[in-house]
């Protein structure tokens, strides 16, 4: 894959970014819900713990995306970017479009899932 991937690189470290600001962002969301039963009745507690919850598994899904943004960023740096992880098959350059973090081939991915 002989293109410049400069542009490329830019997206996901502008990706990195905003899953950061978005992790910061969301940091009140996740913290312990207090169970002082004079300030919060028992369905506000349930309803913030389960707001809690949510965040929490936001933030998983966020820190998953942004391996994988690290990931393709190392992958660039390494020359190993655009191959397949799975068959080492060059990844068509309209699915990198769509995102530039992915790591297997459409055949791959369809298998995968």
């Amino acid at each position: 894959m002989a293109r410049d991937l400069s542009g490329v690189a830019e997206r996901l470290r502008a990706r990195l970014a905003e899953l950061d600001e978005l992790s910061k962002l969301s940091e009140d969301g996740r913290a312990v819900v207090q169970l002082d039963q004079q300030s919060v009745g028992r369905l506000s507690r349930m309803d913030a713990m389960q707001a809690q919850s949510m965040a929490l598994a936001t933030e998983e899904r966020r820190q998953a995306e942004r391996a994988r943004v690290t990931a393709a960023l190392r992958r660039i740096e390494t020359g190993d970017y655009g191959y397949c992880l799975n068959c080492d098959e060059e990844i068509d350059a309209r699915r990198l479009e769509i995102d530039p973090a992915t790591p297997l081939c459409l055949d791959c991915a369809r298998a995968k899932g």
